[in-house]
């Protein structure tokens, strides 16, 4: 009996283990249900009624514009006195890519009272145009090839940056990509809205 004794546990165990590793397994692929793809046109109509100046952001959904630091002075001067998200990115940039549905989500659940923009720095028109077909957002972004535009922010050379600027125009620099959506809405109410 007592020679049997250490096998038994040993298969109790084992059948344990295999129970638990099955059961994990099945409950990941319940809790990981497939991705939609963001809709811009749904997305554009939750944000319908929005204060003109955001409404404004949400006509140029999508779009990469051009202006440089000028147009980009100037749209902030539009905005002054609202809370302001700038994620400055790039198509080549893969946490880039892994942080924009969480941008696509927030700027839609958040556009009627803060402005996001986006800052496509040291890239090329077409694989950028590309990117934001690929990953629509409900808002413009600025071409900044040469990073004129990040330089005025101090957002310094790496990607993806983000830049919170409250209604008082005091800004807070956030260097990485977001990795979930609670992240990006913590900071926001931290640094923009505060």
């Amino acid at each position: 009996m007592k020679r049997a004794l250490p096998w038994v546990i040993g298969v109790v165990i084992l059948t344990a283990v295999v129970v638990i590793g099955l059961s994990q397994a099945g409950s990941k692929e319940a809790e990981s249900p497939p991705a939609k793809p963001f809709d811009l046109q749904a997305s554009l109509r939750d944000l319908e009624g929005a204060p003109a100046p955001l409404a404004s952001l949400h006509d140029r959904a999508g779009e990469l514009l051009d202006g440089g630091v000028p147009a980009f002075q100037k749209e902030l001067a539009a905005l002054k006195g609202r809370p302001v998200v700038i994620n400055k990115w790039a198509s080549w940039c893969h946490p880039c890519r892994a942080e924009f549905p969480i941008f696509q989500q927030v700027a839609t659940e958040q556009g009627k009272k803060v402005a996001f923009v986006g800052i496509d720095g040291a890239d090329s028109t077409q694989p950028a145009q590309r990117f934001l077909r690929q990953f629509p957002v409900p808002y413009p972004s600025y071409k900044d090839p040469s990073e004129k535009i990040a330089q005025t922010l101090k957002a310094v050379k790496n990607y993806p940056i983000t830049v919170f600027m409250d209604r008082e125009g005091r800004t807070f620099i956030k260097q990485g990509g977001y990795r979930s959506a609670d992240e990006l809405r913590a900071d926001i109410a931290k640094y923009a809205e505060a």
